[in-house]
């Protein structure tokens, strides 16, 4: 087996087009980790999750760049990435329509997304982002350890996770929730306390949707609720969580198609 050291310098001296046994991923692949927040609360979790997603990239064949620059999303700078992964963005992201455009048509072209936790208060004003994400966010539950379920362990996201997940986050609440999206792990909400709990949207009953992907517009779309804190980064149960959702969004072999995409405005 190789030494990492000796994996790394590779990477960097060699165009590799060979695939990670362990993941599928190709290692030539590249993703775009974007950390933009607009005015609004800001997660101090943003360092430590660009941390991790580079050292998920290291360990396995995949290149990471990072930015918190909307000017990041033109054609010419979205062709290069695999995957685009919104790292607790919040609130307004984008400063203008062409820049929107950019990413409407990346996703249309094949192009794979990743939502982590804060993701889902994006663009809430934004209908394309929302259906794209899967819902847009509306509140949380205060900050406590609560019960997860994985509903469905057939996903690289949630194949390695218990039935049963204990987790020390923030239970995210979401509404105009896509019927499209495949539901991947659910919130025990009978292991929430909240003063306040009468007032959470009650969809269906005694669980919430809280990770979940689904096809989109031509693109594959995934995300999940959970790392709220810093230190959830460091974790390797949702780090590989996380893993799963890149190998999703990835695909295998796929390949931008620009032919495909339709969007001349946002909508």
């Amino acid at each position: 087996m190789l030494k990492k050291g000796f994996q790394l310098s590779l990477l960097i001296l060699i165009p590799l087009i060979l695939f990670s046994c362990e993941t599928g991923i190709r290692k030539e692949k590249r993703i775009l980790v974007y950390t933009k927040n607009g005015e609004g609360y800001v997660h101090d979790n943003i360092e430590k999750n660009v941390v991790a997603i580079r050292e998920l990239g290291e360990e396995n064949g995949f290149f990471v760049d990072v930015s918190d620059s909307p000017n990041s999303f033109t054609k010419e700078n979205l062709t290069k990435y695999s995957c685009i992964i919104f790292a607790n963005t919040n609130n307004d992201v984008f400063d203008t329509d062409e820049q929107k455009v950019s990413f409407m048509r990346y996703i249309q072209a094949g192009g794979g997304f990743v939502g982590i936790h804060s993701a889902c208060g994006t663009e809430r004003n934004w209908s394309w982002f929302i259906r794209m994400l899967g819902g847009t966010f509306v509140v949380h539950a205060v900050y406590q350890e609560f019960a997860v379920n994985i509903i469905d362990h057939n996903h690289p996201s949630t194949q390695n996770l218990p039935d049963r997940w204990m987790r020390e986050d923030e239970c995210y609440f979401l509404n105009r929730l896509n019927p499209g999206i495949h539901v991947l792990i659910t919130h025990d909400l009978s292991t929430i306390e909240d003063s306040r709990k009468e007032t959470f949207p009650d969809l269906f009953g005694n669980d919430f949707p809280g990770a979940w992907y689904h096809e989109f517009e031509g693109g594959r779309s995934w995300y999940t609720s959970y790392g709220h804190t810093a230190e959830d980064y460091e974790d390797p149960m949702l780090r590989g969580h996380i893993l799963g959702g890149i190998i999703f969004a990835i695909g295998e072999n796929r390949e931008l198609d620009y032919t495909k995409a339709t969007a001349t405005t946002p909508n």
